[in-house]
C-alpha cells in the first residue's frame, strides 16, 4: 500500500523487488502490444463482436479443462478455434450474417460454460482466475507461452501485412487481384483467437475483449492510416497496462480492471483530441 511514509521511489523499488511483479509486468507489455496490434483489425474490419464471441467461447473451453483435469489454455484454444471456423465457414457460404453467427455461438458456448461449471464436484477457485483474470499469478511457464505465442502472432501479422491491410479495408478487390482471401480471412480469425486465450489468465474473459478493443479504438480517433494507427495503438496499450499495473499495486486494486479503465479513459481523451471530430464539427 502507498502511505504518507513512502516516496513513489520507495513504492516503485519495492514493486521491482518482487518477482512475481516482474512476471507481471513482462506479461502486462506483452499482451499490451499484441492486443493492440490485433487490436487495430478488429476494430477497422468490425471484428469487435468476435471478439467477444470469442473469449467467451474460450471460457467454456476453461471450465471444461478444469473439469476434465486439462490444462485450461489448450481446451480454450481448441473451443476458440472451433467458434473461429464455424463463423467463418457460415459467413463465407452466406448462409448467416456475421453478427448472428457469433451470437449464436457466444450464446451456446456460455451455457456450455455454466454446464461444466455446474458438474464439477468441488469449488474451482482457479475458473474464475480466468473469468476475471489475475496477472500478478502469471508464474515461469505462463509466462514463456505469453512470450512465444506473441512472437508468432506478431510475426505473422509483419510477413501477411500488406496482405491483411488489403483485406481489412478492401476485401472484394483483394479477392479480385487474386489474394487467397479465404485463408487471409481465416488466419486472421486464427490470430484473434490466439491473442485472446494468451491473454486469458492475465487479463480474464471479461477483459481481455476491452484490452483488443480500447486502444484500437483510441488510436483510430487520432489517424487514418493504418500504420502509424498500430504503433500509436501498440504505445497506448503497453503504457496503459504498464501504468495501470504500477497504479493497481500502489492502490492495492485488481489489476486488470485497473489497466481497462486506464485505457478507457485514454480513449475519452482521444475522443476529444480528435481531429475526425474536429473535422466532422467543421462541415456541420
Amino acid at each position: 500500500m502507498f502511505t504518507m511514509d513512502n516516496t513513489f521511489s520507495q513504492v516503485i523499488s519495492d514493486f521491482f523487488a518482487f518477482a512475481f511483479m516482474q512476471r507481471a509486468l513482462m506479461a502486462a507489455v506483452l499482451i499490451g502490444i499484441l492486443c493492440s496490434v490485433i487490436g487495430v483489425f478488429v476494430v477497422v474490419k468490425g471484428f469487435s463482436f468476435i471478439g467477444a464471441g470469442i473469449a467467451h467461447a474460450s471460457f467454456a473451453g476453461v471450465t471444461l479443462g478444469f473439469l476434465l483435469g486439462i490444462h485450461p489454455l489448450f481446451l480454450a484454444l481448441l473451443f476458440s478455434l472451433l467458434m473461429v471456423f464455424f463463423v467463418g465457414w457460415a459467413t463465407h457460404r452466406g448462409e448467416l450474417k456475421l453478427d448472428i453467427s457469433v451470437g449464436i455461438f457466444f450464446a451456446f458456448t456460455m451455457a456450455l460454460a455454466i454446464l461444466f461449471i455446474g458438474l464439477m464436484k468441488q469449488y474451482q477457485a482457479g475458473v474464475y482466475g480466468y473469468l476475471f483474470g489475475d496477472i500478478l499469478s502469471v508464474t515461469p511457464s505462463d509466462l514463456w507461452l505469453i512470450t512465444g505465442i506473441s512472437v508468432f502472432v506478431l510475426t505473422v501479422v509483419g510477413l501477411l501485412y500488406k496482405e491483411l491491410q488489403f483485406i481489412t479495408f478492401d476485401q472484394e478487390m483483394a479477392e479480385a487481384s487474386g489474394l487467397p482471401v479465404t485463408f487471409l480471412y481465416y488466419m486472421l480469425l486464427v490470430l484473434i483467437a490466439m491473442t485472446v486465450v494468451v491473454s486469458l489468465k492475465a487479463v480474464g474473459v471479461i477483459l481481455v475483449f476491452a484490452l483488443i478493443v480500447t486502444p484500437a479504438a483510441a488510436a483510430y480517433q487520432l489517424v487514418h492510416r493504418l500504420t502509424p494507427m498500430i504503433f500509436i495503438s501498440a504505445a497506448i496499450g503497453t503504457g496503459g497496462s504498464i501504468v495501470g499495473l504500477i497504479l493497481s499495486y500502489i492502490w492495492d486494486v485488481p489489476s486488470g480492471a485497473t489497466i481497462v479503465s486506464l485505457l478507457t479513459l485514454i480513449f475519452f481523451i482521444s475522443l476529444w483530441l480528435s481531429p475526425k471530430r474536429r473535422h466532422c464539427r467543421c462541415q456541420e
